[in-house]
């Protein structure tokens, strides 16, 4: 009796357990998405694009179209201060000054930028790149320069010659110091501050030997800052910089079976 009772049990909860499992709720199985899994493999929040006018190409330009500008404006006697009334009024200060200092100053700002980088102070550019952007920037503002002023054919307020629009000096002098404040700026803006100083000093001295109009000279600046920008701007490839892998990737030869060489992850 025992027995068939125990039998009975067991049976019950054999049949209970059955029951149990069968009814029990199968979850779905989601397909691995691999269509998008290469997309954001470091989870980094997608970078909202900004509008046009904060984009780098309009904040290189807006400062030199200003200054490049007003020389258009006040070319040739034109404006509300006219390149006329500006030389008078700089020979009432300065009536039998000349010098020729503005020949020598237009190089100190890459004096000064040799001279900071000696003494230690870290740049944002290693020497390579910073000569490959020198000799880019340079490149730009020889050429336009030298272009506009066959176009313009400007005489100097000294008659010497018609080749006064824009102002080489100036361009050249402020050239150097938008390289030497791109360079420091993130270090002092002193660095860029005394550049600009001596540039500016240029420009004056310029104006002051009767070699250039105001006009010549604030185009002049526009050239040399809009030169040193796109110099920059265009300067995609970091020479001498060795290649940055994603973190926790590394790369290093491997030998396998039936391949000569093979790249590993770890």
């Amino acid at each position: 009796m025992k027995s068939r009772l125990y039998q009975g049990v067991l049976g019950a909860a054999i049949w209970a357990n059955s029951f149990t499992t069968s009814s029990a709720q199968v979850l779905p199985t989601v397909p691995a998405d691999t269509t998008h899994k290469f997309e954001n493999p470091s989870g980094v929040p997608t970078v909202v694009k900004q509008p046009w006018y904060k984009g780098k190409l309009v904040k290189a330009t807006v400062v030199p179209a200003v200054l490049i500008g007003y020389g258009a404006y006040t070319f040739n006697g034109g404006g509300f201060y006219t390149n006329q009334e500006a030389n008078r009024d700089i020979h009432k200060v300065f009536p039998t000054f000349r010098t020729r200092a503005d020949d020598f100053l237009i190089l100190a700002p890459y004096l000064e930028l040799g001279a900071v980088a000696l003494a230690g102070v870290e740049s944002r550019n290693d020497r390579i790149n910073i000569g490959l952007v020198v000799l880019k920037s340079e490149a730009i503002m020889l050429t336009s320069v030298f272009l506009v002023k066959n176009l313009t054919r400007e005489t100097r307020p000294d008659g010497s010659d018609n080749l006064s629009f824009p102002s080489g000096h100036t361009a050249q002098a402020f050239l150097a110091a938008s390289i030497v404040h791109n360079e420091f700026r993130d270090r002092s803006q002193w660095y860029g501050i005394g550049a600009y100083t001596i540039a500016t000093s240029v420009a004056a001295l310029r104006m002051i030997n009767s070699k250039h109009w105001q006009s010549d000279v604030v185009a002049g600046a526009g050239f040399g800052i809009l030169s040193a920008h796109l110099g920059y701007l265009t300067h995609r490839n970091r020479w001498g910089r060795k290649p940055t892998l994603p973190t926790g990737m590394n790369f290093r030869p491997t030998w396998l079976p039936n391949y000569s060489m093979g790249a590993t992850t770890g």
